[in-house]
C-alpha cells in the first residue's frame, strides 16, 4: 500500500508509492482492489502504522472483509507500542512480524512468539531494492530463526531473479520480491512484471532459472 514516507523502501518502492498517491490511490482504494481481484491466494497488506491508524480503529475488518488474509507493519518492532500491537494481533488478520538479519536468538524467539501466519526474515541490511547476490549470512540466520521459531519464514529484502528466488527457497518456506517486480511493471509495463513472476515460479519448481 502507497504511503508517503516508506523509510524502509528504497527508491523503486519510495518512486511508485509517490506515482499511486499523486493518482489518488488510498488504502480504502487498495482494499477495493483487492475485493473486486478476489484472489484465490491470500492478500497480506504491507503497510507501515500511520496510514492504519488514520483509516480508523475498523480499519482490520474493513480489510478482512474485502479479502485481505493479513497485515504487516514495516515500522511496529515487537514491544514498541504493545496497545497498538494488541490492536493488530487481536483482529481479524494475520499480523506478521519482521526479523532483521541482526537479531540476536533470544530476540528471534520473542518476536515468533508474536507473530502469525509467517514471519518476515530481512535478508540484509538497508533498505528494499534489487541486490545483485545474496548476504553470505543468510543461511545461518535462516537455521538460528527456524530454531526458535514454529512459524513458516519468508525471505525478503534483495532478492531479483529466479536464480536468487530459487537459491532462498532452499533455505526458506517463502520467496518475497518487491522492487523487481514493481521496477518491470514501471519500466515495461504489467506483461512484463508478469513474465518475471513466471520465471520466479519456474524456478521455484525445478526449471531452468
Amino acid at each position: 500500500m502507497p504511503f508517503s514516507d516508506p523509510l524502509a523502501d528504497g527508491p523503486v518502492i519510495q518512486g511508485s508509492s509517490q506515482v499511486a498517491l499523486d493518482q489518488g490511490m488510498t488504502l480504502e482504494g487498495t482494499l477495493a482492489l483487492v475485493n473486486e481481484a478476489r484472489p484465490t491466494a491470500p492478500v497480506v497488506l504491507f503497510s507501515y502504522l500511520n496510514p492504519l491508524l488514520a483509516a480508523g480503529p475498523q480499519v482490520l475488518q474493513r480489510a478482512a472483509d474485502a479479502g485481505v488474509a493479513g497485515v504487516l507493519v514495516t515500522d511496529l518492532p515487537v514491544g514498541a507500542d504493545p496497545a497498538r500491537e494488541a490492536w493488530l494481533g487481536g483482529g481479524p488478520l494475520e499480523f506478521v512480524r519482521l526479523v532483521a538479519p541482526t537479531t540476536p536468538r533470544a530476540r528471534m524467539a520473542e518476536i515468533a512468539q508474536h507473530g502469525k501466519g509467517f514471519v518476515y526474515l530481512i535478508s540484509r541490511l538497508g533498505v528494499t531494492g534489487m541486490q545483485d547476490r545474496l548476504a553470505a549470512e543468510l543461511p545461518a540466520t535462516v537455521r538460528m530463526l527456524r530454531e526458535v521459531c514454529t512459524l513458516p519464514i519468508c525471505v525478503g529484502f534483495g532478492i531479483s531473479s529466479p536464480a536468487q528466488a530459487r537459491e532462498v527457497a532452499a533455505l526458506a518456506d517463502g520467496v518475497v520480491v518487491g522492487s523487481a517486480l514493481v521496477r518491470a511493471a514501471g519500466e515495461a509495463g504489467v506483461d512484463a512484471a508478469l513474465a518475471l513472476v513466471r520465471g520466479l515460479r519456474a524456478a521455484l519448481d525445478g526449471g531452468p532459472a
